[in-house]
């Protein structure tokens, strides 16, 4: 019997989620894609968790996309939004999102690294977009978001050379968050999340959505969501509960209400 391509655990309000092709550096087929947008969705459904991280099993949390399924694509394969949905199904999830990287994260691998909220790296961790060695360009988000994270010059070096970077540059460069040793990774992506699954849930899906949207909006288009999310928020009972907290001196009991 074939290995799950994606394994799931659960620790706490945490959900962990792991890239499942390790022989082939987790190298991401239409498959995989598919399963882990049915598997993130499922969790973005789960009320009892709180925050997802998503790594990949072996030495590598991928190593881009398999080029074994598209040497012989057609271009009408990508054409619209078809051979991309299930990477936009992946952005779509509204729970915070983080990478935990070691090893290799290249090509679709970066890409979808970036498609999460945070990235944390191990020492170990490599990001680079090197499509253009293969005669194309970065096709699921690498020449937009990387150009968002990291500027127009250090994106253009990125992908017109191909080269990848080591995640000390990823830190400078403002890819990545944060970079520890290897043994390290998991112990602090988990903190991390089990720090975030403890804030009032709604409060933390507006915000995650105000942040989205100030890399795609203008400033003022960005103000007046931002206002309004705050406002909706005032309508639930976890408001309440964290204004009354404060004023009490308590901890506060939050229900995702």
């Amino acid at each position: 019997m074939d290995e799950p391509l994606i394994l799931v655990e659960r620790e706490g309000r945490v959900g962990i989620v792991r890239l499942n092709r390790p022989r082939v550096l987790n190298a991401l087929n239409t498959s995989l894609m598919k399963e882990l947008a049915d598997v993130l969705e499922e969790m973005d459904r789960d009320e009892n968790i709180g925050c997802i991280i998503l790594t990949g099993q072996g030495k590598a949390f991928a190593a881009g996309a398999d080029i074994s399924e598209m040497a012989d694509a057609a271009p009408f394969q990508f054409v619209g939004n078809a051979y991309f949905a299930d990477w936009q199904r992946v952005r779509r999830v509204e729970k915070p999102l983080i990478a935990a990287v070691a090893g290799y994260a290249l090509g679709g691998g970066n890409e979808l690294a970036m498609c999460c909220d945070i990235i944390i790296a191990a020492e170990t961790a490599r990001f680079g977009q090197p499509e253009i060695l293969l005669g194309v360009i970065p096709g699921a988000g690498g020449t937009q978001r990387l150009t968002r994270s990291v500027g127009k010059g250090k994106a253009m070096e990125m992908i017109l050379t191909g080269d990848p970077i080591t995640a000390e540059e990823a830190l400078d460069w403002g890819l990545i968050n944060r970079v520890v040793p290897p043994e390290q990774l998991e112990p602090e992506a988990l903190s991390l999340a089990q720090k975030i699954a403890e804030k009032p849930p709604l409060a933390v899906k507006m915000a995650k959505q105000a942040i989205l949207r100030a890399q795609e909006m203008s400033l003022e288009q960005g103000l007046h969501f931002e206002q309004l999310a705050f406002g909706m928020l005032f309508s639930t009972e976890d408001q309440r509960e964290g204004m009354n907290a404060f004023i009490e001196k308590r901890k506060a009991q939050f229900k995702g209400k």
